[in-house]
C-alpha cells in the first residue's frame, strides 16, 4: 500500500474509490504481491529442483488460484472440495496434493480417482489404502517430526501433542504396512507450524525427515511443508527466505550424496504467498468515548476477521480516510455481539465517524474462516491485476442466507 497525493492505493488503485464502487466490508487483493512473494521463494531455492505448492486453504477464490496457477505453482489441498475448486481453475490433477486429515477413506478413494498425490497421516488409513490398491498408488506420508515450531500449539502442528502425522517413533510401523502391502511410498512430508522464524527450527526438522527417508528406497521427494512467516508491522521478524533457501538446499545435495540417488523437494506456501497481498477495508460506524478508552466501531467483525479474536494475531489498522491526522490511541472494536476487538489502545491517525480503516495482512485466513455468525453476510472480494480492480465474489443478501433453509409447514 502507497501513499499518493494524500491517497492510498493498492496495486495502483485508489482504495477509497473500491469501496465507494463496491461497498463495505470489502476484501481486496493485489495480485502483483503474491507474484513478488511467488518469485522471492523460488529464487531462494533455485539451488535444488523444488515444486511450489500454493496452501490453498489459505484463499481459495477461484480466480486466487487460477492467478497462482498462472504464476506457476502447483496446488496443496486439504480437502476433496477444495482439490475439486483446484481442478476447475485449470490445475492438473498430478499437480495437486491432497493431505486430508481425521477424513473417511470413502474421501481419500475420490481422490485417488480425480489423480491427486496423495499424503496421508495416519497407520489406519496406509493399511486401508494398502487393502484396497496395494501399492499401484504412489503414496506420500506425512511424519510428525516432535518439534514445537510456530509460537503456540494454535499454529504448531509438528509437536508431540499435536493431531497431525505420524509420529517419527512409529517410522518402523511406517515400513511394516509399506513392506506388507507392498506400497510405493514416493515421499515422506512434515508441516511443523505456522510464523516459524528460526532457520535452525526447520533444518532439524528437515534433517530428521530425511534420516527417516533412508528407510525407504523409494523415495523421489521430500516434502517440508511451509509456516514461513510474513511480517505484519514495521520491524516485525519474518522468516529469512534466502538463509533458508541457501541452508536447505545445501543440506538436501548432502543426503543426496547419502542415498546415492536425487529427489525433489516441495514447499506449501500459504500465508506466505497471499498475507500481504490482502486488505480488508470497513467503515467507522460510531467513534465511543468510554472512562477506559476510544472504541472506534466498524461494519465487520469476528465474522469477517477472526484472527485477532481466535489467535490473538496482530493486525496492522490504516486510517485511509484521514492519512494525516494527528496519531492517538483507539480501540477497534466489530459490530458482532461478542467481544471482537481487533485492536486495544492502537495508535492510529484520528478516526472519525464515516472514516474507512485497513486491516493489513487479511489475504490469508480472513474470508475463508468468514462466518455468517448474527446473521451477517460475508463482504464481497476484489482482485487488483495490472492496476484493475475486478470483482470477484459479490456480497452476500439475506436470499443466500436464506438459499439452503427448508421452510416447514407449520400448520400441518
Amino acid at each position: 500500500m502507497h501513499l499518493t497525493n494524500d491517497r492510498y492505493t493498492l496495486g495502483g488503485v485508489d482504495m477509497l474509490s473500491l469501496v465507494e464502487e463496491f461497498g463495505s466490508p470489502l476484501y481486496v487483493y493485489d495480485a502483483a504481491t503474491i507474484e513478488r512473494q511467488y518469485k522471492r521463494l523460488d529464487t531462494a531455492f533455485a539451488g535444488i529442483e523444488h515444486h511450489i505448492k500454493y496452501a490453498c486453504k489459505a484463499l481459495t477464490n477461484v480466480n486466487i488460484l487460477r492467478f497462482v496457477r498462472q504464476i506457476g505453482a502447483g496446488l496443496d489441498t486439504v480437502s476433496l472440495n477444495e482439490l475439486q475448486l483446484g481442478l476447475k481453475a485449470g490445475f492438473e490433477a498430478n499437480d495437486i496434493v491432497y493431505t486430508p486429515n481425521n477424513v473417511s477413506f470413502d474421501e481419500v478413494k475420490e481422490a485417488i480417482a480425480l489423480g491427486a498425490q496423495l499424503n496421508l497421516d495416519n497407520l489406519p488409513m496406509l493399511e486401508k489404502l494398502g487393502q484396497a490398491y496395494g501399492g499401484s498408488v504412489p503414496v506420500s506420508v506425512r511424519i510428525n517430526p516432535h518439534i514445537m515450531a510456530g509460537g503456540n500449539e494454535k499454529i504448531s502442528t509438528g509437536h508431540i501433542n499435536s493431531k497431525f502425522g505420524i509420529s517419527i517413533t512409529q517410522v518402523d510401523d511406517i515400513v511394516r504396512v509399506a513392506e506388507k502391502y507392498g506400497l510405493d511410498i514416493a515421499g515422506l512430508h512434515m508441516h511443523t507450524g505456522s510464523e516459524i522464524v528460526d532457520t535452525d527450527i526447520f533444518l532439524q526438522g528437515a534433517q530428521i525427515l530425511m534420516e527417516a527417508g533412508r528407510r525407504f528406497k523409494t523415495i523421489r521427494f521430500f516434502d517440508f511443508g511451509g509456516g514461513f512467516k510474513v511480517p505484519y508491522k514495521a520491524d516485525d521478524k519474518e522468516t529469512n527466505i534466502e538463509e533458508l533457501g541457501s541452508r536447505l538446499s545445501a543440506l538436501c545435495h548432502e543426503e543426496m550424496k547419502q542415498r546415492g540417488s536425487n529427489f525433489y523437494i516441495c514447499l506449501e506456501p500459504g500465508k506466505y504467498l497471499v498475507s500481504e497481498a490482502g486488505m480488508l477495508l470497513a467503515r467507522v460506524n460510531v467513534v465511543k468515548q468510554t472512562p477506559a478508552t476510544t472504541f472506534a466501531g466498524v461494519d465487520t467483525g469476528l465474522n469477517h476477521l477472526i484472527r485477532p479474536m481466535f489467535y490473538k494475531a496482530y493486525h496492522d489498522i490504516t486510517n485511509l480516510s484521514n492519512p494525516h491526522g494527528a496519531v492517538r490511541p483507539f480501540s477497534v472494536a466489530g459490530y458482532i455481539c461478542e467481544t471482537d476487538n481487533f485492536a486495544w489502545e492502537r495508535d492510529i491517525a484520528d478516526i472519525r465517524e464515516g472514516d474507512v480503516l485497513a486491516f493489513h495482512n487479511a489475504g490469508a485466513y480472513g474470508m475463508m474462516m468468514a462466518s455468517n455468525y448474527n446473521s451477517r453476510p460475508r463482504p464481497a472480494e476484489v482482485f487488483i491485476v495490472n492496476g484493475k480492480a475486478h470483482l470477484i465474489r459479490r456480497r452476500e443478501t439475506l436470499e443466500d442466507l436464506l438459499r439452503t433453509q427448508i421452510l416447514l409447514d407449520m400448520s400441518a
